[in-house]
């Protein structure tokens, strides 16, 4: 017989897949005319690793890396995405998904994306090409094509391309709204930019742009504001930590190694 806590544990499970997910989707841009940072903030090479906590304890890992390959003769960024479950949380529901985008080292705007979903016994390959100049997508998998808007996104290039706005324009409160390429589908998503906020890591303290995504009440979530991203406020603008407030516990994602960072990661020692 399982005991309480393992019950507990594995209705946490279920919900690691979205944390991952969201992980890679849940920045924007607004509903002011974006704008580009003459300097991008990332180099090929880098890599960041993050741990994934159901209170103390470690359910999870994610890793996104970045760098150069050439597409239709084209050199592009060629960024991976992998979440997976470690440990007790493996044992009880195994999850590996692997997201994968190709696109382009000035716009950011993909040409490629790559998906392959491994979530106890349902398994997925999707993937997607996008024709930038008609305005399409064609899913592989569905073997169709799909009319997109012209800034569509897939959910790896978003993060970075969230990473090379000019972020003097953007204030708290601003509420921003992004459209990506999800599952053959179009994935609408909403985010309030919240300010800057300093948050404790295990590096030492980092300033951080602070990012509510709009999450939709319901069995997993309380309340529309239960997700939270921080991303540093420096000029590597990478993600530091996530949050969860779930209907069953709190999930978090935290970083716990990088490398190959275009600057140093600014941090403040306790």
């Amino acid at each position: 017989m399982r005991s309480a806590f393992t019950i507990q544990l594995h209705k946490m499970i279920k919900p690691l897949y979205v944390l991952l997910l969201l992980f890679f989707c849940a920045t924007g841009y607004g509903q002011f005319k974006p704008v580009q940072s003459k300097e991008k903030p990332y180099l090929p090479g880098e890599k960041l690793s993050y741990t994934v906590k159901f209170g103390p304890i470690i359910g999870g890992t994610a890793t996104l890396t970045l760098r150069q390959v050439y597409y239709n003769d084209k050199i592009v960024y060629h960024s991976r995405g992998e979440g997976k479950t470690v440990g007790l949380a493996e044992k009880l529901y195994s999850v590996k998904d692997i997201f994968e985008s190709y696109f382009d080292t000035e716009t950011g705007m993909p040409y490629k994306l790559v998906r392959d979903v491994q979530e106890g016994s349902y398994k997925k390959h999707e993937e997607a090409y996008f024709d930038r100049d008609a305005g399409t997508a064609y899913s592989l998998r569905l073997d169709t094509t799909l009319q997109v808007p012209a800034d569509i996104l897939d959910m790896i290039s978003l993060l970075y391309y969230v990473r090379i706005l000019d972020m003097s324009l953007v204030k708290p409160g601003d509420v921003m709204k992004t459209v990506t390429y999800f599952d053959d589908e179009l994935f609408p998503f909403e985010i309030r930019y919240k300010g800057i906020e300093e948050v404790r890591t295990k590096f030492g303290k980092i300033k951080c742009y602070r990012y509510d995504p709009v999450v939709e009440p319901g069995r997993m979530f309380e309340s529309e504001d239960d997700m939270t991203i921080w991303l540093s406020a420096d000029k590597n603008i990478i993600p530091i930590k996530v949050k969860f407030d779930l209907v069953v516990g709190s999930l978090k994602m935290e970083l716990e190694k990088y490398s190959n960072l275009k600057y140093p990661l600014k941090f403040k020692k306790d």
